[in-house]
């Protein structure tokens, strides 16, 4: 689930929200890795349910249901459920919905494309997970949509070495978008409002991780920490409206959205994804 950056109308420079932040970023135990990479691994088995589920038809209630049995089957908790009153255990953001729909039973038809977000806690520790998947045939334009978000969220978890600091990882997720252009034209949007963030005993911890931004500031990464990387690509404006539910997040001008998210270690090593199966 997608951290909320502070406004545009607040932002007094292209960074506030990390300087403001920089002094409370934890540090995890190797021991507490991997407890979290046990909470990632229910949720990337059970985005792996809800990918196969995700057909013309079936509703995103019905996709909530399995989540939660698929959740609590393993142990653990789903995480989004009752978080400052989010109703289900996914956020469901099919077609224009950038982040934060609600399952409800509108069937999904062909050619729709959903973002399914899924958390879990287990043993007190949280996986946070995100995939975008094509229902039935999807044209070629949203199937490119995914891949470029995927591929920067890639690039994103690929700068988060030791050493390295905050944004490069915000760079490389803007740069490996910018790198790709729609077939008609134009450029990607990247939305501005949301982010990624720091994850451990709670789902959302600092830092703030923003999808754009130039490399280099920022605190430095150490290991040990984790972080929630997730981009959110739309074609067209990345301008967002929130819905009076208070939660759905669409895109203003009604352009298609992706979100793609990991759950990730920095360590000595390099990163290392928590939110995958077990091997």
């Amino acid at each position: 689930m997608t951290d909320e950056a502070t406004p545009h109308a607040a932002r007094k420079d292209s960074n506030p929200v990390i300087k403001r932040r920089r002094s409370k970023i934890e540090r995890k135990t190797p021991e507490q890795i991997e407890k979290m990479r046990r909470a990632g691994a229910v949720v990337a088995d059970t985005l792996a349910k809800l990918r196969a589920a995700a057909v013309p038809g079936a509703t995103t209630r019905e996709l909530d249901a399995l989540a939660e049995a698929s959740i609590r089957g393993a142990g653990a908790v789903p995480s989004f459920k009752g978080y400052h009153g989010f109703p289900a255990s996914i956020c469901a953001s099919v077609n224009d919905v950038v982040v934060h729909g609600i399952p409800d039973d509108t069937p999904l038809r062909d050619g729709d494309l959903i973002s399914i977000d899924c958390g879990a806690i287990l043993d007190g520790w949280h996986g946070d997970s995100a995939i975008s998947v094509a229902v039935g045939a999807v044209s070629d334009e949203l199937a490119e949509l995914s891949r470029v978000c995927e591929e920067s969220m890639y690039a994103g978890i690929a700068a988060a070495v030791p050493g390295a600091r905050l944004t490069d990882i915000s760079h490389a997720i803007e740069k490996a978008i910018r790198a790709n252009a729609p077939a008609g034209g134009g450029q990607y949007g990247i939305v501005q409002d949301y982010g990624g963030h720091g994850i451990g005993t709670e789902m959302h911890q600092d830092p703030h991780i923003l999808n754009y931004g130039r490399p280099g500031l920022g605190p430095e990464l150490l290991p040990g920490v984790c972080l929630a990387i997730e981009p959110m690509v739309t074609l067209g404006k990345p301008d967002t409206f929130t819905m009076p539910d208070e939660w759905t997040v669409k895109t203003t001008a009604g352009g298609f959205a992706s979100h793609w998210e990991h759950s990730i270690a920095v360590t000595a090593d390099g990163p290392v994804i928590l939110t995958r199966p077990l091997d």
